[in-house]
């Protein structure tokens, strides 16, 4: 149990605890290194068992963190303290969506708009860099008092993505959500995200979501089968192109979706606009009745199977009573026999429950003592086991398979828990076993998206860095902020699995011209200093020496490098303008 004051990782200090999900428990700390306040997400117990989904979600995670965006709840940090897996995250004081629809009860159209244009803006950076959220609902979308959205659980949601539907509550409320692709195992896509945000738009105009059931499979299977309400029905006054953004987005095939969320961005940039109040409702161009049969009974199937397994048990259960029963209670036993039968049992209960007591108490006061996990790195996993049972652990037959460039191949590389920490005798221990030094073979990935390859590459478990290298100005390359430019691993070769490379952007280095060569007027230097947002100073001088009009001066030298803020002067000569054509300087009074 985490507790107020307490560190983790020696860094993160805990103050409150802020919520508590199906998937986690949130807590605002104290970064003791940053000087500053952030939210550090725990998972949940069951959840952090599960090592499939803790390798996801910390791979996952690391793929978010690459995410920069106003309307995304950034990621600081990701690890591991104790057993306990975590994610430092931005603190946002603000409340859920949900929370403001169970305040407001439906949002007015200008008010839906807004927020699902930020929405948008902000998945539409998730989608350029092809990370599919998998999991938005107004659980996952933040508030703050001034109208700012927040989209947040971008790992936690990507890596639950493989969870069953009925698995936990929070998958229980994620299926109103849930695209048809996604009911049906058939995986997640771009469009799948398109499809949840529909829902969102949906219930924030009317209130209510469009498909209700007592069980999360009874849900799924509406979203697979049933067509969405209109939304008119509810409120006739909404306009046409509210209605057909909704309807595209939430199409059950994905084909008749909004491509991505800039697509769905730019549609409901322009939807309030009375020109657009009464366009024609569309109609969608591929069959909507894709959706894998086989798959919808196979899910219902299952779960009859498993009301029937239950009904089962329980008509075994009866019967065997029932025979208990007949053999206690027949009417040819005699009152005597009753009576030992009776006391037959008050004996054996006697036996029983002194038996328990004898046998329970060396383990019970055994299970309270504390024991030191021992260093078993580097060894065999037999020898290891060997050494773990003897300090009184329980060693769990699954290991958890990891790459290593320092411990051979099939031998422990540590354990979970961790090998040092304290644990009650008869905590089960998983090994992590060595699977060798995994390799990532190096592109070339000059002139792509940073965010994408770092994403890409961090999924694989590499580090990396980004850092500014600076380039000079090229008239014949206009350099976008986001572009590599260089890396510090040459294609081509290969890296370990928590090796690092350094991708390269560009910092792009301007240069004064000569203003003094004659091709500047003054119009072309204020340009220049508007453009790259310099102080610029014209002095005129009076001067026989140059023909008026003429810049003759610059403070900063051709080559000189701009930076914006820098004061920048230049002199231009112009005509004595109080003397006559004559060459009489006194005005023809002399």
């Amino acid at each position: 149990m985490i507790m107020k004051g307490q560190k983790i990782s020696d860094r993160y200090q805990i103050i409150k605890s802020i919520g508590e999900g199906g998937m986690a428990n949130v807590y605002l700390a104290y970064d003791t290194i940053l000087d500053r306040n952030v939210a550090v997400k725990i998972l949940r117990g069951d959840l952090s068992n599960d090592e499939k989904f803790v390798r996801r979600f910390q791979r996952e995670a690391l793929a978010a963190s690459s995410l920069a965006h106003p309307n995304i709840v950034e990621v600081y940090d990701v690890g591991e303290d104790n057993g306990e897996y975590y994610i430092v995250m931005e603190y946002i004081e603000g409340k859920h969506l949900k929370n403001l629809l169970k305040k407001r009860g439906k949002l007015t159209l200008s008010e839906a708009v807004d927020i699902m244009l930020q929405i948008t803006d902000g998945m539409s950076v998730a989608h350029d860099s092809y990370i599919i959220h998998r999991d938005i609902k107004p659980q996952n979308i933040m508030i703050l008092e001034n109208g700012l959205v927040k989209i947040t659980d971008f790992g936690i949601a990507m890596a639950m993505n493989a969870t069953q539907l009925t698995q936990t509550n929070s998958v229980m409320g994620s299926v109103h959500y849930l695209p048809p692709e996604q009911a049906s195992g058939q995986g997640s896509t771009l469009q799948s995200d398109i499809y949840s945000m529909g829902i969102v738009m949906y219930e924030l105009i009317t209130g209510e979501l469009p498909f209700k059931g007592d069980n999360a499979v009874e849900i799924a299977l509406k979203h697979l089968k049933e067509p969405l309400p209109d939304i008119r029905e509810k409120l006739p006054n909404v306009p046409n192109s509210i209605a057909n953004i909704i309807k595209k987005a939430t199409a059950k095939n994905p084909k008749n979706r909004y491509n991505d969320a800039r697509e769905m961005h730019d549609d409901l940039k322009t939807c309030l606009d009375d020109s657009r109040a009464l366009e024609p409702i569309i109609e969608y161009k591929y069959p909507e009745t894709d959706t894998d049969d086989a798959k919808i009974m196979k899910m219902v199937k299952k779960e009859k199977e498993k009301d029937l397994e239950d009904s089962n048990e329980k008509k075994k259960k009866e019967e065997k009573e029932e025979v208990i029963a007949k053999k206690i209670t027949g009417d040819d036993l005699k009152k005597q026999n009753r009576l030992l039968i009776i006391l037959a049992f008050i004996f054996t209960g006697l036996i029983v429950g002194i038996t328990s007591v004898v046998v329970l108490i060396p383990i019970i006061t055994k299970s309270g003592k504390q024991a030191t996990i021992p260093d078993v790195s580097d060894m065999s996993i037999k020898k290891a086991i060997e050494i773990l049972q003897d300090k009184g652990f329980i060693v769990l037959d699954e290991y958890i398979e990891e790459s290593s460039a320092e411990i051979e191949e099939g031998k422990v590389i540590g354990t979970k828990p961790e090998i040092g920490s304290k644990r009650k005798e008869g905590t089960e221990i998983s090994l992590r076993v060595s699977i060798g030094d995994t390799q990532v073979t190096i592109e070339d990935y000059t002139g792509e998206n940073y965010n994408e390859i770092k994403g890409r590459l961090e999924a694989l478990g590499l580090i990396v860095r980004l850092d500014a290298k600076d380039v000079d100005e090229d008239d014949d390359h206009e350099y976008e902020p986001t572009e590599i430019i260089g890396q510090s691993v040459e294609a081509g070769k290969k890296l370990s699995v928590g090796e690092t490379i350094i991708l390269y952007y560009p910092n792009v280095i301007r240069y004064y011209p000569d203003f003094t060569d004659g091709s500047y007027t003054t119009t072309d230097v204020q340009d220049f200093a508007d453009t790259y947002e310099l102080d610029l100073e014209i002095e005129y001088i009076t001067t026989d020496e140059y023909e008026p009009g003429t810049i003759y001066y610059q403070s900063k030298p051709k080559g000189y490098t701009i930076v914006s803020g820098q004061k920048f002067k230049i002199r231009v000569a112009e005509a004595d303008t109080n003397q006559s054509d004559d060459g009489d300087d006194c005005g023809g009074l002399c």
